[in-house]
């Protein structure tokens, strides 16, 4: 099986097993959700969902997070790992969107980069997820399981990203990076599975014997 072919069956297999996607992190709107997917770096998206659910029905636009300042920020945020760090990001770029977007979150991957604490990534998501633009947002997870079913030599996330774009349908990216990182929690876990024992790493090698060790982003 060559690497068309195994992107053509695991994308039958996802579409199979997760027919219908959410997204998992929770936010009110484009604004909310970059600061979501901020946040989520080194941190589950389990815990900014319970932490921001107490935020986002009160502040929800830039203006709110600048008049907050970054101390305060700081304290609604300080159960996410490193949180000073992220509300330094929020708060500046809060003032950014103000004084340069007319407090809006814009639409280019190339402005979104410049704000500060945004990177490819997150971008990535923003634009895919908030924006319904053609995504392949790269995280470890997708960059682990991209090496585990042969679609990537694994040099670094930006050749991870490079090649599933090319193996599969610009159409399909926004919602199967989503389906990849569901698949990878339930079924093809960091420390489980190594290539072995789920459906699609049993499918694209039905003849491994041996652990996969794969490249770290």
């Amino acid at each position: 099986m060559n690497e068309v072919q195994r992107a053509r069956a695991i994308i039958n297999i996802l579409n199979k097993k997760y027919p219908k996607i959410s997204v998992p992190l929770k936010s009110r709107n484009v604004f909310t959700l970059l600061i979501s997917v901020l946040l989520s770096a080194q941190c589950t998206d389990v815990n900014v969902n319970n932490v921001t659910k107490n935020i986002y029905n009160k502040y929800f636009k830039p203006n709110h997070f600048a008049k907050l300042g970054r101390k305060k920020i700081e304290q609604l945020i300080k159960k996410i790992g490193i949180f000073r760090v992220k509300s330094k990001s929020i708060y500046n770029l809060s003032k950014i969107l103000i004084e340069k977007h007319n407090s809006r979150v814009p639409k280019t991957f190339e402005e979104l980069e410049k704000l500060p604490g945004v990177g490819h990534k997150t971008a990535s998501v923003v634009m895919s997820q908030g924006f319904g633009h053609p995504a392949f947002p790269v995280d470890t997870h997708i960059h682990r399981l991209a090496q585990r079913w042969g679609l990537t030599n694994g040099k670094n996330v930006t050749q991870t990203e490079k090649d599933l774009k090319r193996l599969f349908p610009k159409k399909s990216w926004n919602k199967l990076h989503l389906q990849i990182i569901y698949y990878g929690r339930e079924f093809c876990k960091a420390r489980d599975c190594y290539g072995l024992t789920c459906k699609i790493c049993t499918t694209c090698y039905p003849k491994r014997k041996k652990p996969i060790k794969t490249k770290k982003a």
